[in-house]
């Protein structure tokens, strides 16, 4: 018997079958209940106050208000719900302003049902939610930064130190700050300030950005060169 307490989401967007079908899918997992669900994000700013989701879910593209204007009036209002892009844009400088945004995560209408359902989870559990090919997006993102004239990520990665690059590299694996520090016998203490000195050197803003990075430039520390 299932005894963990079920996460209350409410569903913004514009297509009804699609809607209908994300409610069904969340409903039937036995992990998540649909409060609510809208087709516009003006239906869900007027109803907000009267409801308590952990979480919302949003479309990208929709009339009168986008999912980046909900979002961002979302934020301005204070809200502390995760939020998560449910939505069929591959445009890949749609998905870095949403994460760079603050969004907890990024699906393409496309993915899987499980795909879908253990993003949420990941969510939940205080991770962001992207998949392989939401990595690829950004990674491909950052490239078109790159052949910009005044790039910072193409200028400093010279300036990588080696522990730095190592821990560049762990953290595409998906490691923790604690794990890291277990694998190269450092303190959790040296690798936070590793990943602040990445953030600031290749002016990104997450640990997801770095791998980002990491997957366009594809730098290695100098004993797997």
């Amino acid at each position: 018997m299932n005894t963990n307490k079920m996460t209350d989401v409410v569903i913004v967007d514009d297509h009804p079958l699609f809607r209908r079908g994300v409610v069904e899918l969340l409903n039937d997992s036995g992990e998540f209940n649909v409060l609510a669900d809208f087709e516009g994000g003006q239906q869900l700013l007027e109803a907000l106050d009267e409801l308590s989701p952990e979480l919302l879910l949003l479309d990208m593209h929709m009339p009168e208000l986008s999912g980046l204007q909900l979002f961002n009036e979302l934020k301005l209002r204070g809200v502390q719900q995760k939020i998560i892009f449910l939505t069929a844009s591959d445009d890949s400088s749609e998905l870095f302003a949403a994460i760079s945004a603050g969004a907890n995560g990024y699906l393409l209408k496309d993915s899987s049902p499980e795909q879908i359902i253990n993003g949420l989870k990941d969510v939940m559990q205080g991770n962001i939610a992207i998949d392989n090919t939401g990595v690829t997006m950004l990674a491909q993102h950052l490239r078109k930064e790159e052949e910009q004239p005044q790039s910072v990520a193409s200028t400093q990665h010279a300036d990588l130190t080696e522990r730095e690059l190592q821990t560049l590299e762990l953290i595409t694996r998906g490691m923790s700050n604690k794990l890291i520090a277990r694998e190269l016998g450092i303190s959790d203490g040296t690798v936070k300030v590793y990943v602040k000195n990445l953030l600031r050197k290749l002016n990104v803003n997450s640990r997801l950005e770095l791998a980002a990075w990491a997957h366009a430039n594809q730098p290695l520390p100098e004993s797997e060169r």
